[in-house]
């Protein structure tokens, strides 16, 4: 008799003893639900819920630097709001202006061919001395127009420093306040462009200097020409002096 109580007191235990978990299934609708925490479930499901949101801040990242690319390729396509294109072009027909007024003998390679070939080439001997004369005189005449087209052009020249220092000045404030690749290109091909239109000016009072200097230095050629021609019909002999009667009283005896 006590041997079975043992047994069924150490039985009691036993079952005592066992976890108890309970099963929706089995249990009466009115039984209360009990909660059961797994540690290691807990673990996994915070270190996913980390690289969920490690994820999310990198697509933002990506997101954040995919807009700043867009940004600054709108910056390096933004165009520059400034062109100095009109104000150069206007210096440039100026100067062209100037040069194409040039007097007599223009900037014209005909034209120079046929007043070099009558006024400047060799003298016939069968000239007048009057035609002599009236070609050194227009010779003089053109010489002058040279130089005073040269003074002229080198006038407009010096009138275009100053427009050409503002511009200069606008471009450069430009090209240090571009925001992209393309407005500071664009600064520094209408830097080019002003460079350009100097050194165009340079051009002009070259060609200039060098028409005038031409036109003395033919001047000088073709007096001495002409000397050499009337020196030699001043020193030619002429039909010598052939003595005669002359009357100092025509109605007298």
């Amino acid at each position: 008799m006590t041997t079975r109580r043992s047994r069924a007191a150490f039985l009691a235990a036993s079952i005592l003893s066992l976890p108890i978990v309970v099963s929706p299934v089995f249990a009466p609708p009115a039984a209360a639900q009990w909660i059961v925490y797994d540690p290691t479930n807990y673990v996994q499901n915070v270190l996913s819920a980390a690289r969920a949101l490690e994820q999310i801040n990198n697509q933002i990242q990506s997101l954040q630097n995919e807009a700043q690319m867009l940004i600054n390729q709108a910056r390096n396509l933004a165009s520059l709001p400034y062109s100095a294109l009109q104000q150069l072009q206007q210096s440039v027909q100026r100067t062209q202006q100037l040069l194409s007024d040039a007097q007599r003998i223009a900037f014209d390679v005909q034209q120079i061919d046929q007043v070099f070939q009558s006024q400047y080439g060799n003298i016939s001997l069968s000239t007048s001395d009057r035609q002599l004369v009236a070609d050194a005189r227009s010779r003089w005449q053109n010489t002058v127009a040279g130089l005073q087209d040269a003074m002229r052009v080198q006038a407009g020249v010096v009138g275009n420093i100053d427009t050409n220092r503002a511009e200069m000045a606008a471009l450069v404030g430009q090209s240090q306040s571009a925001t992209g690749a393309l407005q500071a290109t664009q600064a520094g091909n209408q830097l080019l462009a002003l460079q350009s239109q100097q050194i165009a000016d340079l051009i002009a009072v070259v060609a200039a200097n060098g028409r005038a200097q031409a036109l003395t230095d033919a001047e000088r050629a073709a007096a001495a020409e002409q000397g050499r021609e009337q020196r030699r019909r001043f020193l030619t002999p002429g039909s010598r002096y052939q003595p005669g009667n002359a009357r100092m009283f025509p109605g007298g005896n």
